[in-house]
């Protein structure tokens, strides 16, 4: 029995468990509840706390709320994904979005020293990784639909793609000389010839992405 086969079953079984079930939309809704309030005031530019500087929270949501609409741009993800997950037609991306940032709070109350703050982060994200583990049946295709067909490499692409980069990066050089950026037109022309032997090198990479990568249609892989 291949290992996609074992997944839906135990998925099946997973999901049709009433308690489960029940467990799944107190989940959602206790997540949905935990991000919809405070996003809120980022969404209004309100100060999320009141603490000074020589505090390490405090100054990190100081310089948060500083950056401006950025602080705001977070208070909208926060709500989006909040709502997502109240709907159940939804729920599957709510819980793609809310992840991501869930461990990007986790790592942060950590960093910057969150007192007690890091445990109910670290409990919302084991939910969100729950919620994911449920939404499996819809993930799926991202996660093991594979593409078998090889691309179709061009004619002299091994050689093409280094100097037309090579080329590029001369071009931008000059470019950004003309313009006066980073001082550019300061710096001496031994330090230039990195930037533009990394163009080169950004061309085989580019070269080398598109000899690996699979076209065509994407079919369901059968692991063993």
């Amino acid at each position: 029995m291949s290992l996609t086969v074992k997944l839906d079953s135990w998925h099946s079984k997973f999901t049709q468990n009433n308690y489960l079930q029940i467990l799944t939309a107190f989940t959602r809704c206790l997540l949905a509840l935990g991000f919809i309030p405070p996003s809120i005031p980022k969404i209004r530019h309100i100060h999320f706390t009141s603490l000074p500087d020589d505090n390490p929270v405090g100054h990190y949501f100081n310089a948060l709320y500083a950056t401006g609409f950025y602080y705001d741009f977070i208070g909208w993800m926060q709500l989006i994904a909040g709502i997502l997950l109240l709907l159940p037609q939804t729920a599957h991306l709510g819980a793609l979005l809310f992840f991501p940032i869930i461990i990007n709070i986790v790592v942060l109350t950590f960093s910057v020293g969150f007192q007690g703050t890091w445990l109910i982060a670290l409990l919302m994200a084991i939910a969100g990784f729950y919620l994911l583990a449920w939404e499996y049946d819809r993930l799926k295709p991202l996660l093991l639909n594979v593409r078998s067909e090889k691309s179709n490499i061009l004619n002299h692409e091994k050689w093409f793609l280094p100097m037309a980069f090579t080329l590029g990066s001369i071009l931008l050089l000059l470019m950004m000389i003309g313009l006066g950026i980073a001082n550019l037109h300061k710096a001496p022309v031994v330090k230039l010839i990195p930037l533009i032997a990394g163009g080169a090198l950004f061309g085989l990479i580019v070269y080398w992405h598109h000899l690996k990568m699979k076209t065509g249609r994407a079919d369901k892989s059968n692991p063993a």
